[in-house]
């Protein structure tokens, strides 16, 4: 039966935000992971001044004017924000500059009867993808999230792996290069400074002198109507060699069957795709070259972390 939100008489939905380092997605979310209504909003710079505000008066507002205006009843809220989470406290989020962040205790002051949960959001988005997407006739695979940083989960047997100390596999944070250019987390020439969609992006706008504020469509189109552009071309041909170098010491680590690349590199897909998978599978990146694990995008795209928070966290 199909959810009919204008009469509002949808029953037991679930709230699914996923919290990003540039941009928050809020969906409504059915038992089946079909998003039902949703609402994007980026994160400015204005709004990163007081994040924690931002955070607490969108998803509040959001989920009360959807409530009343379409007498919906919600089941749960599942929260997914990248970084370290420990008992549904945000211990450490390095690209929302964060740490020690109840926001749960927050928001059930605001919604006592709904149950509420936080969980990483690379995590949420990768158990999307191994329950209904890409991953989900595969047994030992990766999930990599690359936007403004890079987040990941691993999976084995089908099964999620959960380290007892804390959310584990924060790739983005391998050592990339020896005193390399300096990350947010405190460390030096981490994986995400050189292979997270933010870096992509930043320089294609420092060479084509565009501003930060240029919406991402018309980035993309700029990028394909300069693809000739020897500039362009040299920019594209690093950032995939930084992702593979990323990506070959993951698979040397944990040999999965498959790698689903999620996050906003799925916009990206037409332009990075097939010159991640040709250079990965042909240069000498990968250890055990035999049996080489298979590149999927994500097939839930960039509400993986929406639909992922609302049925997993």
């Amino acid at each position: 039966m199909k959810h009919d939100i204008i009469k509002g008489w949808i029953k037991d939905m679930n709230i699914g935000i996923d919290i990003g380092g540039s941009h928050i997605g809020i969906g409504l979310v059915d038992s089946n992971g079909k998003i039902q209504k949703k609402l994007e909003k980026n994160i400015t710079q204005k709004e990163r001044n007081d994040i924690k505000t931002f955070l607490k008066e969108t998803i509040i507002n959001t989920i009360n004017e959807w409530i009343k205006k379409d007498n919906i009843s919600i089941k749960k809220i599942g929260i997914g924000i990248p970084g370290i989470v420990k008992e549904s406290k945000i211990k450490y989020s390095v690209n929302l500059g964060i740490s020690n962040y109840d926001l749960k205790s927050i928001l059930k002051k605001e919604f006592p009867n709904i149950e509420i949960n936080i969980k990483n959001d690379a995590k949420c988005a990768g158990l999307a993808e191994k329950n209904l997407g890409a991953l989900k006739k595969i047994n030992d695979c990766i999930f990599i999230c690359l936007g403004t940083g890079i987040g990941g989960a691993a999976f084995y047997n089908g099964k999620l792996i959960t380290p007892k100390r804390s959310s584990g596999f924060e790739f983005g944070h391998m050592i990339l290069q020896k005193n390399g250019e300096p990350c947010r987390c405190g460390s030096k020439g981490c994986f995400e400074i050189y292979g997270s969609m933010r870096r992509f992006k930043n320089d294609i706008r420092t060479c084509l002198n565009f501003s930060e504020e240029i919406e991402g469509e018309k980035l993309l189109n700029s990028i394909k109507e300069n693809l000739n552009n020897e500039k362009i071309i040299n920019i594209i041909n690093e950032y995939i060699e930084n992702l593979c170098i990323g990506i070959s010491n993951i698979v040397d680590l944990l040999e999965p069957q498959a790698i689903c690349i999620g996050g906003s590199f799925v916009y990206y897909k037409d332009i990075l795709l097939q010159k991640l998978e040709k250079e990965l599978y042909n240069s000498n990146y990968i250890f055990y070259k035999e049996n080489m694990p298979k590149i999927v995008v994500a097939e839930l795209g960039n509400d993986a972390g929406i639909i992922g928070s609302a049925l997993y966290a």
